[in-house]
């Protein structure tokens, strides 16, 4: 077997294409959009690049040349963790230990030789919220960005050393006729008959011109120490705008005190269940492709992206009053969504799986993801718990 680097159009093709032919009798697996994987390795459409961060990949190659398997490698500058940590991702690899095992040494030694004293893998060279973790419970069809792999891999990365750092998981509910925690609707009706508070869906000009602003207040308020930044209203403008092309005003929630943002929820369509059919190309064929899927065989999950409340407005019933609300628009037989899923709740935030199990919902996935240390004698800890 042998190992080669990612450096040429030939060799990036191949990145990709090894994937397409690994998963070629899997009905569950959904083939990413390519330019979404090979546009996080290019500094022009990953700004990461900008801030000093550094990728590299390879692939595996055996005895007669084909490619069976492969990996990424790559150093965030903005992780900020107690011993300098890189990351390990974009994994695939046919069944066969020797083969796994060499791809993992290789992004081992290049991040010890960059410095790094440990790697997170799987996970994304970027945000969280994409291509992070390893799929080891409920093998149906990945939601948009979301991974999905072979069972065999959990037993790659823990037989090579690599120790659970934290779960993900995917929460499912019943759009419909579910109801909610007797505890949880009472909280709420406290809180909807305070008249200084109101809930509603943004809509119209509102949804573009004031809704990022509404996102920025509460999210540097209520996430932003969690996750390591805050965003500025560029961002979220920009956010708002990439969302804009398949954004169901039905969908994005906000909570109000006194006229003030101070939560809400943003849900999209599950577009996957329309990218499944334009085989990974966004090109014409794929652009119309989506079109008649999203016109004539429209997503009928949603998925639950971020949920929010301001810290002053915490446990005060606001998150139950919001997703009450909500429910009384969209507990009707008109409403399109049969389901919601709410990705990436992390075992660390306890305070947002207690939100799940209120709402009735039950985990349908389950992701981890892993640290490998690279002293083998130092303690090795978990992620902390969210307070």
């Amino acid at each position: 077997m042998k190992l080669v680097e990612v450096t040429t159009p030939a060799h990036q093709r191949e990145f990709i294409e090894m994937a397409v032919r690994l998963y070629k009798n899997e009905k569950n697996w959904i083939r990413p959009l390519d330019k979404d994987i090979e546009g996080l390795f290019h500094s022009e459409t990953n700004k990461l690049f900008r801030n000093g961060a550094k990728a590299k990949r390879w692939l595996l190659q055996d005895e007669k040349g084909q490619t069976i398997g492969r990996i990424a490698a790559f150093i965030n500058p903005k992780m900020k963790e107690k011993q300098p940590t890189g990351g390990v991702g974009f994994f695939e690899c046919i069944d066969n230990q020797e083969a796994a095992f060499m791809l993992f040494d290789i992004a081992k030694d290049w991040l010890e030789s960059e410095g790094m004293e440990a790697m997170d893998g799987p996970i994304n060279f970027g945000e969280r919220d994409k291509w992070w973790g390893l799929l080891v419970d409920g093998f149906s069809e990945p939601n948009y960005n979301m991974p999905w792999n072979f069972p065999y891999y959990q037993k790659f990365f823990e037989d090579y050393g690599f120790k659970l750092y934290f779960k993900q998981f995917t929460y499912m509910r019943p759009v419909q006729d579910v109801g909610f925690d007797a505890k949880m609707i009472k909280r709420a009706n406290a809180v909807i008959d305070n008249p200084d508070y109101s809930f509603r869906y943004i809509k119209g000009k509102e949804l573009q011109e004031k809704a990022p602003e509404y996102f920025m207040t509460v999210y540097n308020k209520a996430w932003a120490r969690h996750m390591g930044k805050s965003i500025a209203l560029k961002e979220a403008k920009l956010m708002f705008g990439k969302m804009k092309p398949i954004i169901d005003p039905r969908l994005i929630y906000f909570a109000f005190y006194k006229g003030e943002p101070v939560g809400f929820f943003i849900q999209i369509p599950e577009i996957n269940q329309i990218f499944k059919h334009v085989n990974g190309k966004m090109d014409l064929i794929g652009k119309l492709k989506f079109l008649w899927y999203k016109t004539f065989s429209p997503p009928n999950k949603m998925l639950g992206l971020v949920f929010g409340v301001v810290p002053e407005h915490q446990s005060k019933g606001v998150e139950s009053a919001m997703i009450i609300s909500y429910d009384k628009m969209s507990n009707s037989p008109k409403f399109p969504y049969k389901t919601i899923e709410m990705n990436w709740i992390g075992d660390f935030n306890p305070k947002m799986m207690r939100v799940c199990e209120q709402l009735l919902a039950e985990i349908y996935k389950t992701h981890h993801t892993y640290r490998y240390l690279f002293d083998r004698e130092k303690p090795f800890e978990r992620h902390p718990i969210f307070d």
